[in-house]
């Protein structure tokens, strides 16, 4: 990704992408939509979401125009990006690419939650915001690895066991999952 046209398109979709995620997960996880920063993704994805829903009902939790944006994304990033190569636009590839580049993401994108959410740990004092999302969002992986390790001496190590998880599943999807190694 030497071309800096390729890099911009692909950022913006990513960026993009995670915001979309971030919306999905949040309804899977019913965190508080009053937030300031759950607002900011929900007004992100809302004009697009909206319409969809009309035609797109959910299924229980899952919100479907989410997820029907969430690849919608990623097969505009991926013809975008066959635009700039000048490169042929396989419809079955793309498809496939599509649902696995938005799982892979979701993996990412805990990632650095998980990142920021140790690091807000060390420095924070507390009733922010976004910490509060944050925990919505990431304990329901780290409560059960809690009651597995409990924290030893003051010291959590969930957040370094779930990193390691997601480094293996990584590692192994990547080995028998087609694309996951490219998404």
């Amino acid at each position: 990704m030497t071309d800096p046209f390729t890099f911009l398109v692909s950022t913006i979709f990513d960026l993009y992408l995670m915001v979309v995620i971030l919306r999905i997960w949040m309804q899977l996880a019913r965190a508080d939509f009053y937030n300031p920063f759950s607002q900011f993704v929900v007004k992100a994805t809302h004009p697009i979401v909206k319409p969809l829903r009309r035609v797109l009902p959910s299924i229980g939790n899952l919100d479907t125009a989410s997820v029907v944006l969430a690849l919608a994304v990623v097969i505009l990033k991926i013809v975008a990006l066959t635009l700039i190569a000048g490169a042929q636009f396989d419809i079955v590839a793309t498809l496939l690419f599509a649902v696995v580049s938005v799982f892979k993401q979701a993996g990412v994108l805990l990632f650095y939650l998980l990142i920021i959410r140790a690091i807000m740990s060390w420095v924070s004092q507390g009733s922010n915001p976004f910490e509060y999302v944050l925990y919505q969002l990431t304990e329901p992986f780290l409560g059960p690895i809690r009651r597995i390790i409990p924290p030893m001496g003051g010291l959590d190590l969930s957040v370094l066991v779930l990193f390691i998880l997601l480094n293996f599943l990584n590692l192994l999807l990547a080995q028998h999952v087609p694309y996951w190694a490219i998404a």
